[in-house]
């Protein structure tokens, strides 16, 4: 129970053989190649994209020491 012999190694690869055929594995290795180079190229543009952007500087609201928040209050509700 422990692990395969060389028997159903060459059995598995004989099904695995007539189910995909000979050509069909290559083609099958050579898609997942590209998908693999598809997603790296994709995670660099990603990292360019966001090392090209600059962040906005945050945005604050200027306090005014005359203003009470009940003024600022009354001005929205009634704009």
């Amino acid at each position: 129970m422990g692990a395969f012999s060389i028997w159903q190694w060459i059995i598995v690869l004989v099904i695995v053989l007539l189910l995909f055929g000979r050509g069909k594995i290559p083609e099958l290795m050579g898609d997942v190649a590209k998908g693999i180079r598809n997603f790296r190229k994709g995670m660099k543009d990603e990292i360019a994209e966001d090392e090209e952007t600059p962040e906005e500087p945050a945005r604050t609201v200027e306090h005014r020491p005359e203003e009470s928040v009940k003024d600022v209050k009354d001005a929205v509700n009634k704009g």
